[in-house]
């Protein structure tokens, strides 16, 4: 049995077709759980650091899944070649959500043959709705999930159009029209957290920054108390 948390595994839930490319793989866990499960046929897990790169080496081989995974070293989705036009599903899980968005326009050109992209940030998600959107790319669905105490996002996105506003570019098209616990969790969360930044500031001398925390704080109560 894979060792998996929580979170991977409701990422794997979403994913589609036979092979899998998950970006910054980590233990490879991702890829040897998805077969394991007989969701996926084949999966390339790529890291970008020598040491965690080895770690997925050691641990494909040892759980017996080395003629199944294909695991590579390089920069995020430049570890992906034209021939792997057979690619269904890419994963990026772990990060946050602006060094995800980086990942994407960074290697963009490396999956022309648009497979279904599933991302997990842990922390601001916009960024990557704004790169989805202005990319070919349509979220399908979102979800969160409470992993110790964090609570994390998923954005799962297949080729399409879509237009969102800025309410939904910030809380997610899927979470905000019919707030969860764990939505409303989140969120006041960060309103207590930007109320903590606003007590160390003085309202005179700081006041452009103090005017837009409260600005932020109005718009995630307005959304709450909808």
């Amino acid at each position: 049995m894979i060792p998996i948390n929580r979170r991977l595994q409701k990422v794997s839930e979403y994913i589609i077709g036979d092979s899998l490319a998950d970006i910054g793989s980590d233990h490879a866990f991702l890829p040897m759980y998805s077969l394991e499960q007989g969701q996926i046929k084949s999966a390339i897990a790529g890291e970008v650091i020598p040491g965690p790169y080895q770690s997925a080496v050691n641990s494909v081989q040892r759980h017996g899944y080395h003629n199944q995974i294909d695991i590579r070293l390089g920069d995020g989705l430049t570890i992906l070649n034209p021939e792997d036009d057979h690619v269904d599903t890419v994963t990026i899980c772990g990060m946050g959500g602006p060094l995800i968005a980086k990942i994407l326009t960074q290697g963009f050109e490396h999956i022309p043959y648009r497979p279904r992209l599933i991302l997990q940030s842990n922390i601001q998600s916009e960024p990557i709705r704004r790169f989805l959107q202005a990319n070919g790319y349509q979220i399908v669905t979102e979800t969160l999930i409470k992993e110790r105490a964090h609570i994390y996002e998923i954005i799962v996105a297949d080729p399409g159009t879509m237009t969102l506003s800025a309410r939904d570019l910030k809380f997610g098209p899927f979470l905000h029209p019919n707030p969860s616990e764990l939505f409303v969790e989140k969120w006041t969360r960060e309103i207590e957290a930007l109320h903590d930044i606003k007590e160390q500031l003085d309202p005179v001398r700081h006041q452009a920054r103090y005017d837009e925390i409260t600005r932020q704080e109005n718009e995630i109560k307005e959304v709450l108390n909808q």
